[in-house]
């Protein structure tokens, strides 16, 4: 008996495809997208190093992708190197970010997005980091929003106070710091554009 779309019954089994199925399925995978995105092979070559016979044959199954020419694609068209590929599942299907810690705050990634404009959520413990704040610089820009608590951003001459609802965004070449002096965990939300990526903001509509 097969499964109904209601989901009644017994469930098929689920045959798992072959390392030779699934690298066969990158190629048209590679067209689809490009199609998919209007990207000629002229432009994506000049975004990736990657020649346009290669990608040509990439897309053909002439070509066995590779992890050098894979990552360049999967920059270009802002996907996880798995989806590109096609990669199988494996275990727990749901996505579960890892939270990492950095300076005393713990930083949860939203996206998985290797490229483009990234989000985060920051939690600041109690007077963390410790100390007199040290400006640094680096490349990108920055947006941040309050979700609760207070947070200070030291940004160039500026020294900032920010609770819950207030908004900053600001270009990292700018000296900036910023941390939590309260007693109170305080929550940021984060965009953060590594390359100096901007989120696009759109007015309300003219009525």
């Amino acid at each position: 008996m097969r499964n109904t779309p209601h989901g009644h019954g017994p469930r098929e089994p689920v045959i798992p495809r072959t390392t030779a199925q699934v690298v066969d399925g990158v190629g048209p995978r590679l067209r689809a997208l490009r199609a998919h995105r209007d990207v000629t092979l002229a432009a994506l070559s000049e975004e990736t190093g990657v020649s346009v016979s290669t990608l040509s044959r990439l897309e053909s199954g002439q070509r066995k992708p590779t992890l050098e020419l894979l990552l360049p694609l999967a920059r270009a068209y802002q996907v996880p190197l798995d989806d590109l590929a096609g990669a199988p599942q494996t275990g727990d299907p749901r996505v579960h970010m890892k939270p990492e810690v950095h300076g005393g705050r713990v930083v949860v990634p939203l996206t998985k997005r290797t490229g483009g404009v990234r989000s985060f959520k920051q939690l600041f413990p109690p007077n963390t980091p410790g100390g007199e704040p040290s400006l640094k610089t680096h490349e990108g820009y920055e947006w941040l929003y309050v979700l609760s608590g207070r947070l200070r951003l030291v940004l160039g001459e500026h020294d900032l106070d920010l609770g819950p609802g207030e908004v900053a965004e600001f270009d990292t070449h700018t000296p900036h710091w910023m941390g939590n002096v309260t007693d109170s965990v305080t929550e940021v939300l984060c965009l953060y554009g590594p390359q100096g990526e901007r989120a696009h903001v759109r007015s309300r509509p003219t009525r």
